[in-house]
């Protein structure tokens, strides 16, 4: 565990997009961005499979509230991680 925020990473085993997802998230640990993430296969829970199987991998932030679909950009993936809005704030 690094420390830092913990998400989640929705997925399945037999997803290779999922296996990407978890690759570009062990690089951003390997640099020194401070997260956890645990994995969360959705074939094992009828709710989220039926919502997110077309979808994965999905990573969610802490308490489900803000999600990040794929395919991840990697400064869009930075921002969600460290909570910084990934689009320009409209006033």
């Amino acid at each position: 565990m690094s420390g830092g925020a913990v998400f989640e990473l929705l997925g399945t085993s037999a997803c290779h997009l999922c296996e990407q997802a978890e690759d570009m998230l062990r690089a951003l640990q390997g640099a020194g961005l401070a997260f956890d993430y645990v994995k969360c296969d959705i074939s094992e829970d009828d709710a989220l499979f039926e919502r997110y199987g077309l979808l994965i991998p999905v990573l969610r932030a802490p308490g489900g509230q803000k999600e990040l679909h794929w395919p991840f950009e990697p400064e869009a993936l930075v921002a969600f991680l460290v909570g910084v809005p990934s689009e320009p704030q409209r006033h």
